[in-house]
């Protein structure tokens, strides 16, 4: 699978992403308002399976996708992670692994824009790089559908760990899968992407001087 070099888009114009030829140097970025966020996963809308490599070794997936023990050994999952766990939810967990060797973690989170999915980003964040640093590691997260829930803990990761401006992974995640956080999850994840730009400026004027 081929992964393209980021890009930055001009959400108001809808014209085409420029390459980033540094995507450290963003010293013009700014976080776009909630409805251009929205826009913009609308018009990169793709194809979706049951589950999606969405970044390197890094697997964003439905329910069905997570019960099936067949398609999480072929593609050699080593780490799961369950955005909907619980009783009454998709209620699998460690006993249902027991037989395979995953590490699982879950939360019990709802789908909807109240619920405060921004309190689990940095936990569920760590737990997806450790498993990309394991040995042969590979990464499930998953909820019901794989598009709200899961979505927006996989896009916290590419913002807390992998440098990625907010648009940025919206536009990778979006190339491999159709996903949709509800507005309160993207909200909180606007609310991060202001916070983490705000520490690059920080650092960047510290350097400066």
């Amino acid at each position: 699978m081929a992964w393209e070099p980021r890009y930055k888009r001009d959400l108001l114009s809808q014209k085409s992403y420029k390459e980033n030829e540094s995507h450290s140097s963003e010293n013009e970025y700014e976080t776009p308002p909630l409805s251009d966020l929205q826009r913009l996963l609308w018009i990169n809308r793709s194809s979706t399976g049951s589950v999606n490599e969405v970044w390197p070794n890094l697997y964003l997936g439905d329910a069905t996708a997570a019960r099936d023990k067949g398609v999480l050994l072929n593609l050699g999952i080593t780490h799961i992670l369950n955005a909907a766990d619980g009783k009454f939810h998709i209620n699998t967990g460690p006993r249902f692994y027991r037989d395979m060797q995953v590490e699982y973690y879950g939360i019990e989170a709802d789908d909807d824009p109240a619920f405060d999915m921004s309190i689990h980003f940095r936990r569920a964040s760590q737990f997806i790089r450790s498993g990309l640093n394991s040995q042969k590691g590979k990464v499930l997260v998953h909820c019901a559908m794989g598009i709200s829930r899961s979505a927006a803990l996989v896009l916290a990761y590419l913002l807390l760990h992998e440098n990625l401006t907010l648009v940025d992974a919206i536009q990778t995640v979006c190339k491999h899968r159709d996903i949709c956080p509800n507005s309160g999850f993207m909200s909180q994840l606007r609310e991060l992407d202001i916070k983490l730009a705000q520490e690059r400026k920080m650092r960047r004027d510290r350097f400066r001087v």
